[in-house]
């Protein structure tokens, strides 16, 4: 295929899968269009909840100190039954642990979470083409060539790859003719309105619940004046449109006194969707995000599989690009539509108690925090002996507190932040099968990391001073570990090290025999 420029992956939708796969793209050297067919920036609050999983790859990408600078922990709820108000925690805060950094659900607006993103995006020197929609494409064994249609005319742009993150209604997943499978409750709906309002405290989520399913409820939105409203419509009613029609309609459901919105910023009706995609790859394109499953807003999941969606994909373009086996990126829809499948029946589940006024509806526990995700079982994770006390091949890689040479307090996260992959030898036995480890000079680089051992052919030596890293990692003898980019175990090696490492090698590599040994590899660089 010819167009009038070659690129390395097109993105369709800048939205926060998108935007986190472009960060993860451009930060591994490779040329990326990422382009949304809206004129600007999404301006609501919609998707609020980042997830304790979600912040520690948001940490990774270099966008988490912006989220927390505008985010917030969760207010208590303010449940208004009559005249009496019932305070209610949705969720306990806990607090940060060795291996938990983040353990808490974070409020932030979308629009705060994407601005961030793009904010990330163009300190790595890339940018979102607004206005830009992709009108249609075709693809051969080698590229994909998309028409776009600009504010200047149309263009025809050649990529190797084309991921659509381009929302439920995405214009690549029909395209490809891939089933969206599930349903949509067309009497089901939500207005949402984001607006400044008086008459309320900014310290609970208020909500007024109704028997039969019915609610409003408004959550204060963190560094803003705004709150988000939520009303639930009744199946046959037409949703109030302008100002003093939603205020009325709030006013006959609150009974609530001094209660007023006045500037709208803006609103939407929702419909909650169950679908998930039947395929996340057809040849040369793939959907990742609202173009793969959609879900009911209840347990604030669907922003967050789609992030780490692009998570798990981009390591794997990028790799492939660089010459390793194509079979890699079908594992992209091997681990990640199971983890759908299995968000999308959570927040259904959580979303129909809502209607009973299930108390369980509105609480929140480690079924929502995504950090028991794993990818075991799956075709990047080694089978048989291949664990520890505390885990598994394909378990996400825990944090722990170390120290480095020097005596300087680090973490593993902040060993494991950026775009490499990262051997852990914990022990000196470990630490001596890390040196006959190969490593292929093309792709990703490899971190090389010794724990409690003394070694000069690696990157850091660290030392496991309080017990954190065996605790977390449940290691009691010498063990080498192979971290991927996004942060899972790819192998577990506790004998037979040095062939069982290759093997995991093998599929996660170019040329995973015959490549440099490890001490002619350059170091890492640092990711930032």
């Amino acid at each position: 295929m010819t167009g009038d420029t070659v690129i390395d992956v097109l993105i369709a939708g800048a939205g926060p899968s998108g935007s986190a796969l472009a960060i993860d793209l451009v930060r591994r050297g490779l040329d990326v269009r990422i382009v949304d067919k809206a004129p600007h920036s999404f301006e609501g609050s919609r998707a609020k909840g980042l997830q304790p999983r979600t912040l520690e790859v948001l940490d990774d990408l270099g966008v988490l100190s912006a989220v927390l600078d505008h985010g917030s922990l969760y207010p208590k709820l303010g449940l208004h039954l009559g005249r009496v108000v019932i305070p209610w925690s949705m969720m306990k805060n806990r607090a940060a642990t060795a291996d938990v950094p983040y353990p808490n659900t974070w409020l932030i607006p979308q629009f705060a979470t994407d601005a961030a993103l793009h904010a990330r995006l163009v300190e790595l020197g890339g940018k979102v083409e607004y206005g830009t929609a992709i009108t249609g494409f075709t693809q051969d064994d080698t590229a994909v060539t998309a028409t776009l249609a600009t504010g200047a005319g149309m263009e025809h742009v050649t990529a190797r790859y084309l991921v659509g993150t381009d929302g439920g209604a995405s214009t690549t997943r029909s395209a490809l003719g891939i089933d969206f499978i599930g349903s949509t409750d067309e009497q089901d709906r939500i207005l949402i309105v984001d607006a400044t309002t008086t008459g309320l405290s900014r310290n609970r989520w208020h909500m007024w619940p109704r028997l039969r399913g019915g609610f409003v409820a408004a959550c204060p939105l963190p560094d803003s004046d705004l709150f988000q409203w939520m009303v639930r419509l009744a199946p046959d009613e037409d949703p109030p449109t302008d100002l003093d029609e939603i205020n009325a309609r709030i006013r006959a459901h609150t009974h609530a006194p001094g209660v007023e919105l006045h500037d709208i910023r803006w609103r939407s009706v929702f419909r909650p969707n169950i679908r998930l995609a039947s395929a996340y790859r057809h040849g040369r394109v793939f959907i990742a995000g609202d173009a793969a499953h959609v879900h009911t807003p209840a347990g604030a999941q669907g922003l967050n599989t789609g992030i780490q969606d692009a998570y798990n994909l981009g390591w794997k373009l990028g790799q492939v690009l660089a010459g390793a086996d194509d079979a890699l990126l079908d594992s992209y829809e091997a681990e990640r539509q199971p983890i759908a499948a299995g968000v999308l029946g959570l927040s259904t589940k959580k979303y129909e108690a809502i209607g009973k006024l299930d108390p369980t509806s509105i609480r929140r526990g480690k079924d929502e925090q995504q950090l028991a995700i794993t990818y075991r079982g799956g075709p990047l994770a080694a089978a048989g002996d291949q664990t520890t006390s505390r885990l598994n091949a394909g378990d996400r890689a825990p944090d722990a507190e170390m120290v480095d040479a020097e005596w300087k307090p680090t973490t593993m996260f902040d060993v494991y932040r950026g775009p490499h992959f990262t051997a852990v030898a914990y022990g000196e036995g470990a630490a001596h099968a890390l040196s006959e480890i190969q490593w292929p000079a093309a792709g990703a680089a490899l971190r090389t990391v010794a724990i409690d051992a003394d070694s000069s052919a690696v990157d850091l030596v660290l030392t496991d001073a309080n017990g954190s890293f065996r605790d977390s990692y449940g290691i009691d003898e010498d063990t080498l570990l192979l971290v991927r980019p996004d942060g899972y175990l790819a192998s577990i090696a506790s004998g037979d090290i040095v062939s069982k490492t290759h093997a995991a090698i093998s599929l996660l590599t170019p040329l995973p025999r015959g490549g440099r040994t490890r001490s002619e590899v350059d170091p890492c660089p640092d990711a930032y």
